[in-house]
């Protein structure tokens, strides 16, 4: 299963590294669509096979988030959750863990 989260965090890596070279402006109403779009899926596709054992695939999927929330402009002193928080969005620890509510509630 590592491999499997390997080639799609370096899949969402090379992604981000395309958008941050090709999109001139840096401002949250620009580059987060294009980023979470094209980048984002490819970080959430392990995320529901996620155990304690896998620490290693979630730390590599998170820091590549990080990187693509360093990008836009304007929130580079804020902190990772800071961040998160400012654009209404969630770890992607926290995604799983919603992800795993609603399997389990819809059964």
């Amino acid at each position: 299963m590592s491999w499997q989260c390997a080639l799609s965090v370096q899949k969402a890596n090379d992604i981000l590294g395309s958008v941050k070279s090709s999109v001139a402006s840096r401002v949250r109403e620009r580059i987060l669509p294009v980023c979470f779009t094209l980048g984002r899926p490819h970080l959430e596709y392990c995320i529901q096979l996620w155990g304690p054992q896998h620490k290693k695939d979630m730390n590599l999927s998170e820091q590549i988030q990080r990187r693509a929330m360093k990008i836009i402009r304007g929130l580079e002193h804020l902190s990772y959750e800071d961040r998160l928080r400012e654009l209404g969005l969630f770890s992607l620890e926290k995604r799983r863990l919603w992800g795993d509510t609603i399997a389990t509630s819809s059964t």
